[in-house]
């Protein structure tokens, strides 16, 4: 039987470790290349320092909790969601940082699989002396570190699909010249927008922008710096230069992935006006083959995109197994007639087959309704 003082302990590593979860989600869509990692510092039970890791992805977590506990940080414990960094990159190894504080115990909730650490972190704090207990809160903390993971194992960044629906689920009405639907409210809309700036990009196809011709930024107070790349899937090269994400990409930038044989005449056109356009294989129903542009945008930096591309991509998307979270809202409104519908049958199927998601959330925002699927990994 486990001590009284044990038990103690692994309650509170369980507390402290989901506070630090928590704060690490604050920088999501703000820190790529690198992972937002949350990092507190805790002495007799009391939180004494706390980080995460800042825009651009430095300075790392532990660095900023360390400096916010200062002097009082030896002898503490010290909690971070990631396995702490030990290669020398533009700054030096978060564990020769945690050695050189004096922390006397580091809980980690998950390693990192990126090749330059993979253990090392660890390694290098127990051969200073320091006691080291991993895994704690690694659920959750895997989940929050997913596009880090995803990068630096598959090549890709974790996908967020968004769809809105009707109440007797459509996405649109059948004609082209019916006017867009306003499918969701306030709350929900809201919703999106946070959910937007928590990712580094948001995906479209170039169908939505022909109908939409949407901005794609993040329009909340607070969240207006919020920059998250915005990205075309675009086949035949048809952004029409007239759109407002070409007019507004002095502000925000766009990037284009076309076919290996879209016109090299649009290309030169939409570079000259700023968009950056990549050029990748197409799939076998002749569209951009969407494992190789996720690679694109993991080459690139990106760790979280949201797809808001529409009931095609969202289908592309689940049937590849390249959905890692997907977000049904749906409108308290019936279309009542002919419609697209926003996911087809074999993709709402496999969204509803329990091997291959489960049903994580549902929540009512306002009038309409937020249901929230992950991807069993």
């Amino acid at each position: 039987m486990s001590a009284p003082g044990s038990f103690v302990k692994v309650v509170s590593d369980e507390r402290f470790m989901a506070a630090a979860i928590a704060f690490a989600r604050r920088g999501l869509g703000v820190t790529s290349p690198n992972p937002a990692v949350g990092c507190i510092i805790v002495r007799d039970g009391q939180i004494i320092g706390r980080g995460a890791t800042q825009p651009g992805g430095r300075p790392h977590a532990e660095t900023v909790a360390i400096a916010d506990a200062g002097e009082a940080a030896r002898g503490a414990t010290l909690y971070v969601t990631l396995e702490p960094c030990s290669h020398h990159g533009v700054t030096g190894p978060c564990a020769h940082a945690i050695v050189k504080a004096g922390i006397a115990r580091v809980v980690s909730a998950i390693e990192d699989p990126d090749v330059r650490v993979a253990g090392r972190g660890h390694a290098m704090l127990r051969d200073a002396g320091i006691e080291v207990r991993a895994g704690v809160g690694a659920q959750a903390a895997y989940r929050a570190n997913l596009g880090h993971i995803l990068r630096v194992t598959q090549g890709r960044p974790m996908v967020t699909l968004k769809l809105a629906e009707t109440a007797d689920g459509f996405a649109a009405a059948a004609s082209p010249h019916d006017a867009r639907l306003m499918i969701t409210g306030l709350a929900a809309n809201n919703r999106v927008q946070i959910m937007r700036a928590m990712h580094d990009a948001i995906m479209v196809g170039v169908g939505t922008i022909l109908g939409d011709d949407p901005l794609l930024t993040v329009r909340l107070p607070g969240l207006e710096a919020s920059a998250p790349l915005r990205v075309v899937l675009d086949t035949h090269l048809r952004l029409p230069l007239r759109s407002r994400l070409v007019a507004t990409v002095a502000e925000r930038p766009v990037l284009v992935i076309a076919g290996e044989g879209a016109s090299l005449e649009a290309r030169v056109a939409l570079e000259a006006r700023g968009v950056a356009v990549e050029r990748v294989p197409l799939d076998a129903h002749g569209h951009v083959d969407l494992a190789v542009a996720l690679g694109v945008l993991a080459q690139r930096g990106v760790t979280r995109v949201l797809s808001e591309g529409g009931p095609h991509v969202g289908a592309q998307l689940i049937e590849a197994g390249l959905a890692d979270e997907v977000v049904l809202m749906r409108g308290e409104k019936m279309l009542g007639r002919e419609g697209l519908p926003a996911l087809d049958d074999l993709a709402r199927a496999r969204l509803s087959d329990p091997s291959r998601y489960s049903h994580v959330e549902d929540v009512q925002l306002g009038a309409d309704r937020m249901a929230r699927y992950e991807r069993n990994l």
